[in-house]
């Protein structure tokens, strides 16, 4: 059955010109399966149960037996009926006929009915989707845990030429990090001031943004087929699950399976504040977000010898409309010296958007890397070890804090001015780029004089680091 109702991929046509792209023809065996699954078939109580919960209507039968229940649903397929357990009174069965034979599941109750995962509105709603799923599971088993085998999502026409699309733009425009060493020079006598730093030919890390997908279990309204597999995918609710950020619908055992090449829709995207780094930079087609760049752009312009800049704050109500206006106008924000004259509130505004990151510019994945490199006591091999971490940064979160911290390195350049040294700005960015993954407030504490150090190290060493 399934090799005669499975349709073949061998008449998609993928073409290099979007005009031509033909769609991948749907593989339909799962759908008439769902088509085929027996219906549900309410069995009601002839008489009133006192005893029934509010939340159950007539196919509560009270304190009955197995046998009973047997006996009641014998030879109608997809019939069903509740129960109050006998072995544990206060709790309920759902008894379902299917295969020829009764089974029987707890059923619960939490404002929606469940007896797994899946929550539903109605016992019915519920007896419909357990109907399908065990119907197909059944009948295809084979077939469902070979379905990922021969994936369609590599040869689907719009993934290949946004891929391509991706790759030209990102070789265009992408800044690589440089493999640094620091290597003692034999010829000097050793130590902090007799080293000396080179640079080596190795391997580079490729800046090409790869974006893991952000699946959400979803609940399709009509048919739908996998975007992986070309399988459709069944059942009444929760059917698969979605990427919130590019709309790709795939079955929950095909996303593990997808590769990291989410590109965000723009029309997913709700804020620019509190959104994840990469998910904004890909959206928007940019090397860095549109917040970093702008805001440096403009106290670079206007504000780099303002005394206590970055440590001194802005009005928080102005530093507020920056974020509104970011999140509503995007990169047509207009922060310049006419609607805010106190380049604090810029200043406020990046820390702002730096601190509220999902992820932080120096990710969760690496934080007790960095902060185990600023306790060894060597400078060269602390520099080594930072650079280390520095290397296994999502590209995103690499050029953003490469950015960032040639900004910096300028602001240190006016510190006559702007009384703001390398120390006071690690001081100021430590805790806003570098947040413990447990959020433990007296790790955190503990941890601030070596935050505070690791950005007074990238500050100070940035022409060598990145």
């Amino acid at each position: 059955m399934a090799a005669s109702s499975n349709s073949s991929l061998s008449g998609s046509s993928v073409s290099s010109d979007p005009e031509d792209y033909q769609p991948p023809i749907w593989k339909s065996y799962l759908y008439q399966l769902q088509q085929e699954a027996s219906r549900p078939k309410r069995i009601t109580c002839p008489q009133e149960m006192e005893s029934r919960p509010k939340y159950y209507g007539r196919e509560f039968h009270g304190l009955i037996s197995r046998e009973r229940a047997d006996e009641l649903l014998a030879g109608t397929e997809g019939a069903y009926l509740i129960r109050e357990s006998q072995r544990q009174p206060g709790t309920y069965t759902l008894a379902l006929r299917f295969g020829s034979q009764t089974l029987n599941y707890r059923l619960f109750y939490d404002g929606k009915h469940f007896v797994g995962e899946k929550r539903f509105e109605s016992v019915h709603d519920l007896v419909t989707d357990g109907l399908i799923t065990l119907y197909i599971e059944t009948k295809a088993a084979e077939y469902i845990a070979k379905m990922t085998t021969n994936p369609i999502y590599q040869h689907l026409g719009y993934t290949s030429l946004l891929r391509d699309k991706i790759t030209h733009r990102l070789n265009r425009t992408r800044s690589e990090p440089k493999k640094v060493t620091f290597q003692q020079d034999d010829k000097i006598t050793p130590s902090p001031l007799s080293r000396r730093t080179t640079l080596k030919d190795g391997p580079e890390k490729h800046c090409n943004y790869e974006k893991i997908h952000n699946f959400k279990v979803h609940t399709f309204r009509g048919p739908h087929w996998c975007e992986y597999c070309a399988n459709f995918m069944w059942g009444l609710i929760a059917q698969g699950v979605r990427c919130s950020d590019c709309g790709l619908n795939v079955h929950k055992q095909c996303s593990k399976l997808v590769p990291s090449d989410c590109q965000p829709d723009l029309r997913r995207i709700k804020k620019v504040f509190s959104c994840d780094l990469t998910t904004l930079v890909k959206a928007h087609n940019t090397p860095r977000p549109m917040v970093l760049d702008m805001c440096i752009k403009e106290i670079e312009h206007r504000g780099l010898t303002s005394e206590g800049l970055y440590r001194v704050s802005g009005f928080t109500d102005h530093i507020e409309d920056v974020r509104l206006s970011f999140d509503r106008d995007g990169e047509k924000a207009d922060i310049s010296a006419n609607t805010y004259s106190d380049i604090n509130i810029i200043a406020g505004a990046l820390k702002l958007y730096l601190r509220d990151l999902p992820i932080p510019v120096i990710t969760y994945d690496v934080y007790s890397k960095f902060i185990q490199a600023a306790k060894i006591t060597d400078p060269d091999s602390r520099l080594e070890a930072v650079h280390d971490g520095l290397l296994q940064l999502p590209p995103a979160h690499y050029e953003a804090l490469r950015y960032l911290m040639t900004h910096l390195k300028r602001v240190t350049m006016y510190e006559k001015d702007n009384y703001m040294n390398s120390e006071n700005l690690g001081i100021v960015f430590g805790p806003t780029l570098m947040r413990p993954p447990d959020q433990n407030t007296l790790a955190t504490l503990n941890d601030m004089r070596y935050q505070k150090l690791i950005v007074q190290l990238l500050i100070e060493h940035e022409d060598i680091l990145f």
